[in-house]
């Protein structure tokens, strides 16, 4: 959530932050705004609610002269404190006008330190928790033993910040300078030539450099146009505590590529995404082969010695945490709970050093799931990380990390990410079965073998897409539909119901088809759209033919039935009014294949109604508050 991007060097400050918003609209806002140094002691605000268009109105009307500068930073919100208007937009400025901030997080104990500046005589002009921080800067710049030093009055003020937050201010007197700190939300230092840059998401500056360096938890950064400096929140040096890295993809991975939507486009990817996971986790050895993470700080016999499996995530990566469950439990023979991260550590779940959490995140900044992994540490449990996200803060700190290769992924709605995560998670059961030994090398190949052939599959999957558009601009206006599925079929109803939650903002339910006689049915009425996610009939023949008779029941009540179904099925052709084929895949790896459709049928029907299919209302792309 939230958008940073500041900036110090040589170009024009305000179309460098202007352009850099631009790219991280996909991380969810309601208002923009941007703060400029003049370098003759002025700072320009401007800051608009709504689009980051209606902000690009307010300057073009306002005049480039007035936004000269070659120090800046601006901001994309999405509201916790506060409406979203202009007067709670960002950035926010001292009474003076000297000091401005913007804010990724909440500051929790916000009200007492209110309540000490309105007792003080300082007048707060918004209902936000991020304006006391640029007056208590202020304050401490004033007055006291940080008067005249920017930097240690920022640090005695973060000191004394309570919650998850990124802080980045700027001083109308150190038009060089920019200060930031981090706790718990993403912060990025980009390293450019005579220039530097700070953001949120490496996407603000992949334009103009691939160097970067992840700040870590705690730590605060002051930059200039030729360097950087990373301190704790003491003002201790910490710079061998930070990680740089090259970023491996360039910005036409992050532009639409002719597509209408960057959803589109990713969705298009996924074959990639699919395989690029893949890459390098597979080496040749004496024994025939094994699976290799990215980051392994376990050894095999602590893999052995687990005797339990919690996987942990949220949204659509939680629906891929069950699936993982189907994979684990089948090869390792361990018992595996998924778990909502936002719940695990609200009800002391039960956890010892022999217990391994598996914690899923696209950003690997997720709150919910970053608060579930330190809350496993402390019980003295090992976390594995699944992320998109090359150092952050998950992964750091986690155990063992293994990467999706998804590239960026600007929608919204997880779409490549989803598949890349499912991907990593059938290769994390690989790897503990083959430190138990419950999968011999030659078998943990052979899997291999067929994930690899799961990429052209899924190319072959899009194919469909002109038939699933067809279908989906027919239901367009229909006000629910409901996800039928068994097996690895049930995460993917659930994932195929929430796409079209997100999207189309119409009901949807996903439902394990066997809990259909148990209640759902009362929903089956004339004509409403049931989509169904058929078992293969050789893989899973039991519960393909109980999937025959519900499809019975509700057509026989009036439903439409969509079935996604293998190819050659033809067991259920009389019983589809329309019939989606996907090539036959091993039963565990069909989600790989049977999720596709169900991206492609929401985001025309998104499109149908009218609606952004990239920026869905009231959403953000990496959630980093609970």
């Amino acid at each position: 959530m939230c958008g940073i991007v500041g900036y110090v060097g040589y170009r024009d400050a305000l179309g460098v932050v202007v352009d850099a918003l631009r790219r991280m609209e996909y991380r969810g806002y309601d208002s923009a705004g941007v703060a400029i140094l003049d370098g003759a002691g002025a700072i320009s605000v401007e800051r608009k609610a709504g689009r980051l268009a209606n902000l690009e109105a307010e300057l073009a009307e306002a005049g480039a002269s007035r936004f000269a500068g070659t120090t800046g930073m601006g901001h994309t919100r999405w509201a916790t404190h506060g409406a979203p208007t202009d007067r709670n937009a960002h950035p926010h400025r001292d009474g003076t006008g000297t000091v401005a901030v913007v804010h990724n997080g909440i500051i929790e104990n916000f009200a007492p330190l209110r309540r000490e500046l309105e007792d003080s005589g300082t007048e707060l002009s918004s209902d936000t928790d991020t304006e006391v921080a640029v007056h208590l800067v202020a304050a401490a710049y004033a007055d006291g033993p940080t008067a005249g030093d920017f930097v240690a009055s920022a640090l005695a003020v973060v000191r004394r910040l309570e919650g998850a937050f990124t802080l980045v201010f700027t001083h109308a007197d150190h038009p060089g300078t920019i200060i930031a700190a981090r706790r718990s939300t993403p912060l990025v230092v980009g390293v450019g030539k005579g220039e530097m840059f700070l953001a949120s998401d490496v996407t603000a500056f992949i334009e103009h450099t691939r160097e970067a360096v992840e700040l870590g938890q705690d730590q605060a950064v002051v930059i200039t146009a030729d360097s950087y400096r990373v301190t704790d929140f003491d003002g201790v040096d910490a710079g061998h505590r930070t990680r740089p890295f090259t970023i491996d993809w360039d910005l036409a991975a992050a532009e639409k590529g002719g597509h209408d939507y960057f959803m589109l486009k990713e969705i298009e990817e996924q074959p990639v995404a699919v395989a690029d996971t893949l890459i390098g986790h597979f080496t040749q050895d004496e024994s025939g082969g094994r699976i290799v993470l990215d980051e392994q700080r376990l050894a095999d016999q602590e893999l052995r010695d687990f005797d339990k499996v919690f996987v942990v995530a949220c949204g659509s990566a939680y629906h891929s945490g069950l699936l993982a469950k189907y994979a684990i439990e089948h090869w390792t023979r361990l018992p595996v709970e998924v778990e909502l991260a936002s719940e695990f550590r609200y009800r002391d779940p039960v956890l010892d050093r022999s217990t391994l959490v598996v914690a899923i995140s696209q950003s690997g900044e997720t709150a919910d799931t970053l608060e579930a992994v330190r809350h496993a540490k402390e019980q003295k449990a090992r976390v594995l990380a699944i992320c998109n996200t090359n150092g952050a803060q998950i992964p750091r700190e986690s155990d063992a990390v293994l990467y999706t290769r998804a590239g960026p992924e600007i929608g919204v709605a997880s779409t490549k990410a989803f598949l890349a995560q499912v991907t990593a998670n059938y290769l994390v059961g690989l790897a503990i079965a083959q430190a138990r030994g419950t999968k011999y090398p030659d078998e943990v190949a052979r899997e291999f073998a067929e994930l690899e052939a799961m990429p052209k599959l899924v190319s072959r999957v899009l194919e469909t897409a002109p038939q699933v558009r067809a279908i989906a601009r027919e239901l367009a206006q229909v006000p629910t539909v409901l996800f039928l599925g068994r097996h690895v079929g049930y995460p993917v109803a659930l994932e195929g119901a929430l796409k079209l939650k997100e999207l189309a903002y119409m009901h949807a339910e996903g439902f394990a088809a066997g809990e259909l006689k148990h209640g759902p049915i009362a929903l089956i009425e004339q004509g409403l759209p049931v989509i169904v996610v058929m078992p293969s009939p050789k893989g899973r023949a039991v519960l393909h033919s109980k999937l025959l008779s519900n499809i019975r029941e509700i057509q026989a009540r009036g439903a439409r039935t969509i079935v996604i179904a293998e190819e050659g099925d033809d067991t259920v052709r009389p019983f589809a009014d329309d019939l989606i084929e996907i090539p036959t895949a091993p039963t565990l790896f069909q989600p790989l294949l049977s999720t596709v459709p169900l991206q492609i049928f929401a985001a025309e029907v998104a499109q149908a109604r009218g609606y952004d299919v990239d920026k869905p209302r009231n959403l953000a792309k990496s959630v980093t508050v609970e």
